[in-house]
């Protein structure tokens, strides 16, 4: 129970409330010593009033005045004159005096602590002013034990009603914990369990019930984040299956592919001029979708492998992919163009870095082409001290908005009607892996622009 949070409530109320008791019972003490003296001192005025109406009584009855009073002997002063109205043997000699008169309460609070904490029994002198105004001051003297036991007897009535008080409370408290925050906590904590054992299943999703206002929004919180989870497990799963179906037509892709390689080495003998041109650009297609299908096969459906790194002419590799694009572009009015230096080398896997452009630039034509409106595409590249940079630049329609809050996303970054929202997550995790950096740096009306960076660090040689 002690490790329970209703538990441990129960045990620090207790001893809060134990600590705020023992607060008040300081000056609670203090307290009930002063009004004991001030009682003294109103009894010894009440004995005193006998003498003063009769002169004349015998000695017994003094000592019983002074008995009733608890005090050895009163002086009064009375029209300046200072009496000595009640007398009896002082047991031993004057230890103190306190006047009642001029003590404020952090005096009284110290002297009670002192008296309370002092077993020696002594003979105190105390004045005060007497009640109703009779006089100018009452004196008395008495005795300190008698006051002591009853500060203790007082205090000890005073712990042991705070130790209940405290005891209540606390219990108090913790019922009142158990229903209002520990009950909704288990039921939050048995929602999250229940979700655990079958997470893809949406009807365990928790449904915000809680009345207190930070519950309610853990249990909101809770929701959003298991609702996301579901989504992602149920998206985790259809990829998987898009990976085994990938698998399988990479199969039968790639043996459809080497036998479209024996067609296209007889039609490299052809003596067509038109023929020579398209036979190695078919050649090299086809090589690149035989490898890519065994790239699938070998390392998975879900990570694309390891770039192989070599030193990339890139002017030729860009040529090759804008040469490819233009052959889709057939009659349409867009313009596909290369700024690359041609002295311009950067260690790169060949095969990738020709994939990452061909999706690039491929988005970009069938955005200027789904207008009917004429268009530009410029690929430029550049060396600067630390990296080697890459910019697409197309007159495009630009990117809609949704698209760009997932634009590098499996199925959620398409740009155009039908795709499938692959291609830049391809990219950027082809870039990834050459330790690059893909990402779009403007996109609108006029056009989009897309920037790649691969740093030099160790690979500069």
């Amino acid at each position: 129970m002690v490790n329970s949070l209703s538990g441990r409530l129960l045990v620090l109320t207790t001893i809060f409330v134990m600590i705020a008791e023992v607060l008040i019972f300081v000056p609670s003490i203090a307290r009930f010593r002063e009004d004991y003296m001030l009682n003294r001192l109103e009894r010894a005025q009440i004995a005193s009033l006998t003498l003063l109406a009769d002169d004349m009584i015998d000695a017994d009855l003094e000592a019983e005045l002074l008995r009733n009073a608890e005090v050895f002997n009163v002086v009064l002063r009375r029209d300046a004159v200072r009496q000595l109205v009640l007398a009896s043997p002082m047991p031993r000699q004057i230890a103190g005096t306190i006047d009642l008169r001029e003590n404020d309460a952090l005096t009284l609070i110290r002297d009670a602590m002192r008296r309370l904490l002092r077993s020696q029994n002594e003979v105190i002198r105390v004045i005060g002013a007497p009640v109703r105004d009779a006089g100018l001051l009452i004196e008395v003297t008495m005795e300190t034990a008698p006051m002591r036991n009853a500060m203790i007897d007082y205090g000890l009535r005073i712990l042991a009603l705070s130790a209940v008080i405290s005891v209540i409370t606390a219990l108090l408290l913790f019922v009142a914990l158990r229903i209002l925050l520990v009950r909704p906590i288990k039921r939050v904590v048995a929602h999250m369990q229940r979700y655990a054992d079958a997470p893809e299943d949406a009807r365990r999703i928790i449904a915000p019930s809680a009345g207190i206002r930070e519950l309610r929004e853990a249990e909101e919180a809770l929701k959003s984040l298991q609702t996301e989870l579901t989504a992602a497990l149920r998206q985790k799963e259809r990829l998987a299956q898009l990976g085994a179906a990938v698998s399988k037509i990479s199969h039968d892709l790639r043996n459809i592919l080497t036998s479209a390689q024996l067609f296209t080495d007889r039609i490299e003998a052809s003596e067509d001029p038109v023929v020579g041109r398209m036979a190695p650009k078919l050649v090299g297609s086809i090589t690149r979708a035989v490898h890519l299908c065994e790239s699938t096969l070998a390392f998975g459906k879900a990570e694309e492998p390891t770039p192989t790194m070599s030193r990339v002419h890139l002017a030729p590799l860009v040529e090759d992919v804008l040469d490819g694009e233009r052959l889709a572009v057939g009659e349409a009015p867009i313009t596909l163009r290369a700024d690359v230096p041609q002295h311009l080398h950067l260690p790169a896997d060949p095969e990738q870095l020709h994939r990452v452009l061909s999706n690039l630039v491929r988005n970009a034509r069938q955005s200027i082409a789904a207008t009917g409106n004429p268009g530009d595409i410029v690929v430029q590249a550049e060396e600067v001290s630390d990296a080697w940079l890459i910019t697409l630049t197309d007159t495009g329609p630009g990117i809609p908005g949704k698209a760009q809050a997932h634009l590098f996303e499996p199925f959620q970054g398409s740009m155009s009607k039908g795709g499938s929202g692959l291609g830049l997550a391809i990219s950027a995790e082809l870039i990834r892996g050459h330790g690059g950096t893909i990402r779009l740096a403007r996109t609108g009306p006029e056009g989009t622009e897309f920037r790649l960076r691969f740093p030099k660090g160790d690979r500069s040689g």
